[in-house]
């Protein structure tokens, strides 16, 4: 059931924002080794979204995560912890920034191979539905992963088998550096019209926008529905990777991006909500965030001796020779 709470859904947003600028932070200080790809501008989409899935449904999302795993619900302390490389971490630190995932929520994970999602996503609704639950899944997914075999492949398989996945587009406009018009000839939703999939356009940088667009599929695919995509068109603020924070790259025009920060979704969505409740959730925001710097930076570093624990599936051990 779609939570339309105008006051939850600005709180998803601010706390994806300052996680994310925190993170940064931790990133120029040193505690977060090999940097980050930031969330900021994009908060809306992930919000949204989550906001529109019931608790048994599934996701997973891309290299730029942390957004999808915070709006599902994810503890961001343990979630910092994760990207600090921390025991306490949602993986223990194993996954860092990149896979960070909380099977208890249904996030299947961040994922740093591109369009990889659609694949995973279409195949775990596949299995929850023989097994008679009427779980729902959603792909996160870029504009530049829409060339991917693998993407395109998900939608053969969860088009032919009418399988409820939620195709989500962040389509940001570059594929790291590349122009998205320099890159995809045809359109997103063209993809989609490729394989019978319905497909919509959204104000990516409008939350309650996305929430309604992403609850109308999500309650036609409970209902028996297959496959939909939602094109979310949207830009982010910062860097592709925070290593760009270093060496100044040189692809978007200023004016560009100061066009784009005018519109922010953390203010579209904040200005929906009086004073007092803007400023209540980010006071409990900021609260959180000063807890889970602490928590994060307080936890224990992995043991070198435990290096290759969680390598191997359980019961099984590493072979060590030929036959």
């Amino acid at each position: 059931m779609s939570d339309a709470d105008p006051v939850r859904l600005y709180r998803t947003v601010r706390l994806i924002r300052r996680f994310e600028e925190r993170a940064v932070e931790l990133v120029h200080g040193g505690q977060i080794v090999g940097g980050i790809h930031p969330y900021l501008g994009q908060e809306g989409i992930a919000a949204g979204v989550c906001a529109a899935l019931g608790p048994d449904d599934v996701l997973a999302g891309t290299h730029r995560g942390h957004g999808h795993v915070l709006a599902r619900g994810a503890d961001p302390a343990r979630m910092l912890a994760e990207l600090c490389g921390r025991v306490t971490g949602l993986n223990a630190g194993r996954g860092g920034s990149m896979h960070a995932a909380d099977l208890s929520l249904g996030v299947l994970g961040a994922n740093a191979i591109v369009g990889a999602s659609g694949a995973i996503i279409t195949g775990a609704v596949w299995a929850h539905r023989r097994r008679g639950r009427d779980t729902v899944g959603v792909s996160f997914f870029g504009d530049g992963a829409v060339n991917e075999g693998m993407l395109l492949e998900a939608f053969n398989l969860a088009a032919l088998w009418r399988v409820p996945v939620l195709f989500v587009c962040e389509n940001n406009g570059y594929a790291t550096t590349m122009p998205v018009a320099g890159a995809v000839a045809g359109s997103v939703a063209g993809r989609a019209a490729a394989f019978d999939i319905p497909a919509v356009g959204v104000d990516g940088q409008d939350a309650e926008a996305v929430r309604v667009a992403a609850a109308t599929a999500v309650d036609r695919m409970r209902a028996g529905g297959g496959p939909e995509l939602i094109e979310a068109r949207t830009y982010r603020f910062d860097a592709h990777h925070t290593f760009e924070h270093a060496v100044r790259l040189d692809y978007r025009p200023p004016d560009e991006v100061t066009r784009a920060r005018a519109r922010d979704p953390v203010r579209i969505q904040g200005e929906r909500l009086s004073a007092a409740d803007r400023s209540a959730v980010d006071a409990e925001v900021e609260a959180t965030l000063d807890a889970a710097v602490r928590f994060a930076l307080d936890s224990p570093e992995p043991d070198p001796a435990d290096a290759l624990t969680y390598l191997y599936a359980s019961g099984l051990t590493a072979r060590t020779g030929g036959g």
